[in-house]
């Protein structure tokens, strides 16, 4: 092994034992890495044009290269033997290029594991419809989507194919049949593969991200034929989710969209990663599930009110962020402080920790 991949090789060992979520390596400047959200500049020779250089040609999977070449910047997944799997970004920053790797760890966590509430495990097991992952980057959408295949694949006989950009966690079959599709490597794009998927026989589709309408309409197909279809979306918090959704068609298609999407909708899950008191993070999720009354606000375009619905449907499986942020308080995995600053009102959340809870029309119910 050359001196070039044995240093990259230490780095990203590094990283692993050190529990780095990211890894920044840029030319003439110290490798960072990201450790439980901090920036940690390491001790390992700075890198240089040359160095890398040579490690993009040995990095870049063939089918990613002329990507790199003509837009100056790629997407693939990197495996270093030993190591691990880094979902690995390259791209150019002034005038020279820079890697952005993210461990992906190779062991699919558990639901427990994670912290997710037992509800996603009833939402895994839809038979068909569409189900949302929310949240920023970083907020950990990938890997539930992750946990929630792995928990069907662990307990049901179903047919698993994904659509990734780039493959994250690898699935061994069990009681399913798993096929994992890489965008640019097995399929052209998200349209592409979501065009045919369905010649393929699947029980479940999973798409590593919607993009466009052409994707979302695509996946509104085949949730209206039997499938279930999953997916993420960059957005803050479940209702807000509906409205992006729109978003990506013309304005004289919302209508038809919005009451298509009333029918196939199974469920939105928004996250946000908070700080444990013991280290660590840990998700507060906020669950929108298409019960009766969801389905009529969204046909009768009454977007805004989805909040309060999901705030008085607890007993469906819903709840806000408040009432996730409150519960961990209570359970005292979370601070109050964490939750303050996480919260997306924090003075209603502040209320609840002094007994006082206001519903959306700030009607006092105990």
């Amino acid at each position: 092994m050359s001196y070039d991949i044995e240093l990259l090789r230490g780095i990203l060992k590094a990283a692993v034992e050190g529990g780095a979520s990211d890894v920044h390596i840029k030319v003439g400047n110290p490798v960072v890495l990201r450790i439980h959200r901090q920036l940690i500049a390491i001790e390992a020779p700075v890198p240089t044009q040359e160095w890398m250089d040579k490690i993009l040609e040995k990095m870049v999977p063939p089918h990613a290269k002329k990507r790199m070449d003509s837009d100056r910047e790629v997407d693939f997944s990197y495996l270093e033997p030993g190591v691990g799997r880094f979902r690995t970004n390259v791209f150019q920053q002034r005038g020279t290029m820079a890697l952005a790797m993210r461990y992906v760890k190779t062991q699919v966590p558990s639901f427990t594991e994670l912290g997710l509430s037992p509800v996603i495990k009833d939402i895994a097991r839809s038979p068909r419809g569409i189900v949302l992952v929310a949240g920023t980057t970083g907020s950990g959408k990938s890997t539930t989507l992750a946990a929630m295949i792995e928990y069907v694949n662990a307990n049901f006989k179903k047919h698993v194919v994904t659509l990734e950009d780039p493959i994250e966690f690898v699935f061994e079959d069990n009681q399913s049949v798993v096929e994992q599709r890489e965008i640019g490597l097995d399929t052209q794009s998200f349209s592409t593969g979501l065009k045919h998927v369905l010649r393929q026989d699947p029980d479940i589709i999973m798409v590593g991200e919607m993009r466009d309408a052409t994707s979302f309409q695509a996946a509104m197909s085949a949730a209206d034929t039997g499938h279930l279809v999953l997916s993420t979306l960059h957005t803050q918090n479940a209702a807000q989710s509906i409205g992006r959704i729109l978003d990506f068609f013309k304005p004289e298609e919302r209508e038809q969209v919005r009451r298509q999407l009333a029918g196939t909708l199974q469920a939105v899950i928004c996250q946000r990663m908070v700080g444990k008191i013991a280290g660590g993070m840990t998700p507060a999720l906020e669950i929108l599930i298409n019960t009766p009354t969801v389905k009529k606000m969204m046909e009768e375009n009454r977007i805004e009110k989805l909040t309060a619905a999901i705030e008085t449907g607890r007993d469906d499986g819903m709840q806000t962020f408040n009432q996730a942020l409150y519960d961990l308080v209570k359970d005292k995995v979370v601070s109050e402080k964490e939750a303050l600053a996480k919260a997306g009102n924090p003075q209603a959340l502040e209320m609840m920790f002094k007994g006082i809870f206001l519903n959306d029309g700030s009607r006092i119910l105990s």
